[in-house]
């Protein structure tokens, strides 16, 4: 099985959030059971140094861009049993940030048609090109509209397509068609790539891709509903024959507390009593009141309404009356970082606000905390809760998406479950979870039991990966 992940981002190269995180760790699965399996990204400027100096020149060639001719160089490097191809224009990647610029149309334009452009170049034909998220959505619609009419080297060559967060589009002037791809404005006005008065790259993936994935059951099933569609939701019902949720994993080789450099104890099942000092470090590294037996809340996640913090904001001073202690870490919306500094300035050693991004720091807090916060309002998947499981840390979350699907309620009758949730967006509801929590971590025995459940579960890629292994297998024909 010969499949090429094309993506805007994998880990450990570069990555943002979690496309980053599943773009390194699945194909890594993928090839421990065999696959011949190729990442595909773009060679940005920001590239992760310890990884960049693998990468090796291979070769180049021009790319169209409308009636631009755009070179685009090739580097390499074989890393965790994966083959990485970076592909490099400077014009287009050597800048700070790697999103968000005002010809993203055109840069990502030029990043689809160069993968297919690559592949003959290389001379390599996968069975099979797994596409994600709005950067590389017209990848398919390029494959189909015109490298398989005018090129039998792609003509066996099918496209998955995978949702990683439909909130985000790609929605540009349905001038970039004629533009960036030399197309007419067919795909325009029949619809198919049309969104309000723009044309959009995810809905041209959804389209034209031959299956469309998503990262959790439960968000396939939701954003096929007005309510967390997007306004894709139609589509999505159209195409409802061709949508699988696969819940995302995570890398056990970089999340694992028994070998994680950066905490201070490493621990595992059998080793729980020591997870409390790696607690106890990090109250005396933030400046916390040192005590093992304060519970610690904490979050570590973009501070935006996506994620919940107005629930968190909205109880923060009722919550803080109690004998917790809680621990942010995160950017994000303007107005949250500053009430978390204010918390923080107000509670003194109760609350430990960290206003930027630090992947050691999560990683202690990971390992440190007893309750994980995610009260989000859509989750695709979330990948803090599958971490915190991973730790041992006990996750607070809200019934959605891959939360619903990866978080079993905690029973306290049969001791079954491995975390707390709640199901409408009401900080009065996760108030009252969190209390019920609290209630559960003072009875000792107990909690340990509900530490060992979570540190039970199995969320690695093993399981994920043959799933998609099994569907890629379907598509191709092959046994």
């Amino acid at each position: 099985m010969r499949v090429l992940f094309v993506a805007s981002e994998a880990s450990p190269f570069i990555k943002t959030g979690g496309l980053g995180d599943v773009a390194g760790a699945l194909p890594k699965a993928l090839a421990q059971k065999n696959a011949d399996v190729r990442v595909v990204i773009p060679k940005y400027r920001e590239i992760n140094w310890e990884v960049r100096d693998k990468l090796r020149f291979v070769k180049w060639f021009n790319v169209k861009v409308g009636w631009r001719e755009q070179f685009c160089g090739v580097w390499e490097c074989f890393y965790n049993g994966v083959t990485y191809y970076a592909l490099d224009n400077e014009g287009y990647f050597k800048r700070d940030e790697i999103y968000g610029f005002y010809d993203d149309a055109e840069r990502f334009a030029f990043f689809d048609r160069a993968v297919l452009e690559m592949l003959r170049q290389l001379d390599w034909q996968p069975d099979l090109i797994h596409c994600n998220d709005w950067q590389t959505g017209m990848l398919p619609v390029l494959l189909k509209f015109e490298y398989k009419r005018n090129d039998m080297f792609y003509w066996k060559m099918k496209c998955v397509y995978s949702i990683h967060n439909i909130a985000f589009q790609g929605v540009f002037d349905p001038q970039i068609l004629p533009e960036l791809f030399g197309f007419d404005m067919e795909l325009y006005n029949n619809t198919c790539l049309k969104f309000d008065d723009g044309v959009s790259y995810m809905k041209g993936g959804l389209y034209y891709s031959d299956i469309i994935t998503t990262v959790s059951d439960t968000y396939a099933y939701e954003i096929q509903t007005p309510e967390y569609g997007q306004r894709l939701d139609g589509v999505l019902r159209d195409r409802s024959y061709a949508l699988r949720g696969i819940t995302n994993g995570i890398d056990y080789d970089e999340f694992d507390p028994n070998t994680d450099r950066f905490i201070k104890k490493n621990y595992n099942i059998n080793s729980i009593k020591d997870k409390v000092i790696n607690k106890t470090e990090l109250q005396r590294e933030l400046g916390l009141t040192v005590d093992k037996n304060i519970p610690m809340l904490a979050m570590v996640t973009r501070l935006t309404n996506q994620k919940g913090v107005d629930l968190l904001v909205n109880i923060s001073d009722k919550l803080l009356q109690e004998n917790v202690q809680l621990v942010i870490l995160g950017t994000g919306d303007k107005h949250y970082e500053e009430h978390f500094k204010w918390l923080d300035s107000r509670y003194g050693n109760k609350v430990s606000a960290n206003i930027k991004f630090d992947n050691g720091l999560a990683n202690k807090i990971y390992a440190a905390c007893d309750m994980f916060l995610m009260p989000s309002l859509f989750e695709p998947c979330g990948l803090g809760q599958l971490i915190a499981l991973r730790y041992g840390s006990i996750p607070v979350v809200r019934e959605t998406g891959g939360l619903k699907d990866t978080i079993i309620a905690y029973n306290e009758y049969t001791g079954e479950g491995n975390g707390f949730s709640f199901k409408s967006y009401n900080s009065d509801e996760l108030y009252n979870i969190i209390k019920y929590a609290l209630w559960i971590y003072s009875d000792k025995s107990k909690w340990e039991n509900l530490i060992k459940n979570a540190m039970s579960s199995d969320n690695s890629w093993n399981r994920s990966a043959q799933v998609y292994l099994d569907l890629y297998r379907e598509l191709t024909g092959q046994d």
